[in-house]
């Protein structure tokens, strides 16, 4: 009989430990923007470097934040004309010592290395969300994209990773050291223009007509 309130005491003080604190680990952010159709875009892309990870200002030399892969995933594909991805941010005035930007339909990439003694990343240690700027994708939208339609951008999970200078130590989201979180260009269409009558149309057309046939004339 005393089996059942010794089975509720052992629930009520495993409900009461506290459950494993979430490891840090760094963040790569992509942005969110909205665009009409046709334009051409910058969104940006951010690492956050955050204390007590592998990798960062508060570890040793040689376990810095200095080299990145960044893959994105943008879909639907056919709703982007052009797509290139580039350094921004605090990663622009640095001269790489390795850099490749490969891409295929529907993903886009960005590799850069940086020599620590003499391009140190200067990441702001435990920047407030999401970070410091290191990259940007230039987007051209296809003018047939729907409005009220999105493009998702969404960092690829296994190819996404942060290292050190010479790649010897890396956080991915696989160690649980790195989290990612995804972005989007929302598709809208032009606000505040009034749309013509069919009425208003011809009168148009009328009267570019009559404006090209009186310079005719004057000529």
């Amino acid at each position: 009989m005393q089996k059942r309130p010794i089975a509720a005491l052992l629930f009520a003080l495993l409900a009461a430990v506290p459950s494993a604190a979430q490891p840090p680990a760094d963040m790569v952010t992509v942005g969110t923007i909205t665009a009409v159709p046709g334009a051409t875009v910058d969104i940006p892309v951010y690492i956050r470097d955050a204390s007590g990870t592998p990798l960062g200002l508060d570890q040793p030399p040689g376990s810095r934040i200095q080299s990145y892969a960044l893959t994105v995933n943008y879909s639907p594909a056919s709703a982007v004309s052009a797509i290139t991805f580039t350094r921004g941010g605090i990663t622009v005035p640095l001269t790489p010592l390795f850099e490749a930007s490969p891409s295929a339909p529907g993903t886009v990439s960005l590799l850069d290395a940086f020599q620590e003694s003499t391009n140190l990343v200067p990441f702001t240690l435990n920047a407030a969300t999401p970070g410091n700027q290191v990259a940007a994708l230039h987007v051209s939208i296809s003018p047939l994209a729907p409005g009220g339609s999105a493009i998702t951008l969404v960092l690829d999970p296994t190819l996404t990773q942060l290292a050190n200078q010479d790649g010897t130590l890396t956080e991915t989201t696989t160690a649980g050291s790195l989290l990612l979180a995804n972005g989007a260009v929302n598709v809208t269409t032009l606000v505040g223009v009034p749309a013509l009558s069919p009425f208003v149309l011809v009168l148009l057309a009328l009267f570019l007509v009559g404006g090209g046939l009186l310079r005719l004339r004057r000529a």
